[in-house]
């Protein structure tokens, strides 16, 4: 199928899967891992393809892609045995996500008693009357180093795959290059007009609902670093004013991971099955309920703080948190990992020559 879309290249100014797809006359399993995780799976090329169904070639380019893919993302996960997590994704997030719920719900009724169906004045440490910090500390530093560590060595192990140098992927040009792609989402555009997606009508709605998703994971993760500083610099304890900083980041970080997920899996819900296998879709749609909800846990925890909804919703929101850095790693947000690594990738490509004819 690629030989064909590689003798064909009428796509090839749809995104940068094409343009790798044409410096190669083969393909080990390396090089179709890269091609994967560069596509966007935008469904463009699917639609402008002559040879796909009902031609009796059947080539359906970005379907073949996303199996690929999700075999990557089994293949690459560190430890190997948990790469078992991304079978019934869905399961594994709902099943993990009532599980840290419950643990938090046990922890908090052990260490708090009644304070648990209480309300709590708007006061310094409220939360911590709830759960101690220490405990909440330890708990999400673990798993966060945890998670972070799993990333990272599935990341390497895809590097050492494509064939390309640890060293490589540090070099300034093509990292600022594919940190430039990353952050516009240059190749959702689908050759200019946006994504076939989820039909095969052209539309930028999928690039603006990424962008919130981005963009919003982002503002929450800076509310948390600057919260850290409040406390361990400042000894200023949460919840904080809702001026503050850690409050205006979180709160517009969460409205905008609300709007993105919520919206993505709208169109998730809408697209053609065409474009992918139904695991893939399944692995989607977790993830992007896990960050609704913990969008809207989040949310609701900063609107009935001085409630006695607070240590209940404390408790869900906390839950739900932990169950999306438990799975991080074994979910669909490794797709984020594994798609920079490509387009750094694709960069240190670009600088080199054209191989010549008969050298693979």
């Amino acid at each position: 199928m690629a030989s064909i879309c590689n003798a064909c290249r009428y796509c090839e100014g749809f995104c940068a899967v094409f343009p790798a797809l044409e410096r190669r006359l083969s393909f080990a399993e390396g090089d179709l891992a890269y091609l994967a995780n560069l596509c966007h799976n935008c469904g463009s090329c699917l639609y402008a393809c002559q040879y796909a169904p009902p031609h009796e070639f059947e080539l359906n380019f970005p379907r073949m892609l996303a199996e690929i893919r999700g075999a990557s993302y089994r293949k690459y996960a560190w430890p190997d045995p948990l790469s078992q997590l991304f079978e019934r994704n869905g399961l594994v997030v709902a099943l993990i996500t009532a599980a840290m719920i419950a643990l938090f719900l046990l922890a908090v009724a052990y260490a708090s008693g009644a304070a648990l169906f209480s309300a709590h004045s708007n006061r310094d440490g409220a939360f911590y009357a709830i759960m101690p910090h220490a405990a909440m500390a330890w708990m999400f530093g673990i798993v966060f180093v945890l998670a972070f560590v799993a990333l990272a060595a599935g990341a390497a192990r895809f590097w050492r795959d494509t064939g390309e140098k640890a060293r490589d992927f540090q070099s300034p040009v093509p990292l600022g290059q594919a940190s430039l792609d990353a952050l516009t989402l240059k190749y959702l555009g689908g050759g200019g007009d946006g994504c076939t997606y989820p039909q095969d009508r052209p539309s930028r709605v999928r690039r603006v609902f990424h962008h919130f998703t981005f963009y919003g994971f982002m503002l929450c993760f800076a509310a948390m670093c600057v919260a850290t500083v409040y406390h361990y610099a400042l000894g200023w304890q949460a919840p904080y004013p809702l001026a503050s900083w850690p409050v205006v980041l979180g709160t517009s970080g969460g409205v905008g991971l609300l709007i993105g997920s919520a919206g993505l899996l709208w169109m998730r819900l809408r697209r053609d099955p065409a474009l992918g296998p139904r695991q893939s879709s399944g692995m989607d749609a977790a993830f992007l309920a896990l960050l609704a909800l913990v969008s809207v846990t989040g949310l609701l925890l900063l609107g009935l703080r001085e409630t006695a909804a607070m240590p209940s919703l404390l408790v869900t929101h906390l839950g739900t948190v932990m169950a999306l850095f438990l799975t991080l790693p074994y979910g669909k947000f490794v797709h984020a990992v594994y798609r920079f690594a490509a387009l750094v990738r694709y960069h240190l490509e670009r600088s080199r020559p054209l191989p010549e004819i008969g050298s693979e």
